[in-house]
């Protein structure tokens, strides 16, 4: 029942925060358009078709860009790796997904993440360091939390609230040299603007991109807490996940080829930064093998 129980909250939990993202980057949009012009109907109106637009040329290119920053290279037959071939098909076969493509990074770190907008063009990247220093069945705890995120379409998800964070970092930088530009003009205060209003906006226009960033962040967090609990359900062996989580955990070297930009892809922190609570892109090491070891 907890692990039922876990993905059921987590699922909600992730609605939630979702929806209220969506609802924030229209805030902002609205935000700007009222400090600016006096009126917040203009940014509701632009802010929706310009994220729409953004956010689909980011889908578009997502999974190869990603694999081509963190220099992965493809497994394209199971005579190049049988145990990582069949370990990935198997947990596929029992997720009812297809088979995602495989890719191996040349690295030291252990660690392990997937990408992909649909569970048809999904793919699985795991660095060498984690074959090597990980036993089969811990390999195969972690192989079942990255099917878990294709399953639960995890990457589709961080890919867009990725693009709504670089959409209000665009719109607050536009924004400000608007009121920049119209202030050293001698562009003048539409009257009819209520000063309480105006702070607000004002406020937001300055908070917005780090305010989008611990959204952003909150939401990869609570998908790392749903693909354990998915990827236990898959395997039916948490004590391995937990095992596994373990180990990378107390591996001090980050993944070299790792960036900032897809580290909440990542199984855990590849930068290994050892931030926690808010500005943090993992949960605690400490309470998702907790949580794993009670299932």
């Amino acid at each position: 029942m907890l692990l039922y129980e876990q993905i059921r909250k987590n699922k909600v939990k992730t609605v939630f925060i979702v929806t209220g993202f969506v609802l924030f980057v229209l805030l902002v949009g609205a935000a700007i358009s009222y400090v600016n012009y006096g009126d917040a109907i203009p940014g509701l109106i632009f802010t929706p078709v310009f994220s729409l637009f953004y956010v689909g040329i980011v889908i578009m290119s997502s999974t190869n860009i990603v694999m081509k920053m963190n220099r992965a290279q493809e497994v394209t037959s199971v005579e190049e790796h049988r145990f990582l071939w069949h370990t990935v098909e198997n947990m596929a076969m029992v997720a009812r997904v297809p088979m995602p493509r495989i890719f191996i990074i040349n690295d030291s770190s252990p660690n392990a993440f997937a990408t992909g907008l649909k569970p048809e063009k999904a793919a699985v990247a795991v660095t060498t360091g984690l074959l090597e220093r990980l036993s089969r069945e811990e390999v195969e705890g972690v192989i079942a939390h990255e099917v878990a995120h294709i399953k639960n379409y995890d990457v589709r998800l961080s890919t867009v609230t990725l693009a709504l964070v670089s959409v209000i970092a665009i719109m607050s930088d536009i924004g400000s040299r608007m009121l920049f530009f119209r202030s050293i003009s001698g562009g003048r205060r539409d009257q009819n603007q209520n000063p309480i209003f105006l702070i607000i906006g004002l406020v937001l226009l300055v908070l917005a991109p780090l305010i989008a960033m611990l959204i952003n962040m909150a939401i990869s967090r609570n998908r790392e807490f749903l693909a354990d609990a998915s990827g236990a359900e898959l395997t039916r062996n948490p004590d391995a996940l937990a095992s596994a989580l373990e180990k990378i955990a107390n591996v001090e070297t980050p993944v070299g080829q790792a960036s900032s930009a897809s580290a909440p892809l990542y199984f855990s922190d590849p930068l290994k930064k050892k931030v926690s609570g808010l500005f943090s892109t993992h949960p605690d090491p400490v309470e998702r093998i907790s949580r794993l070891r009670q299932m």
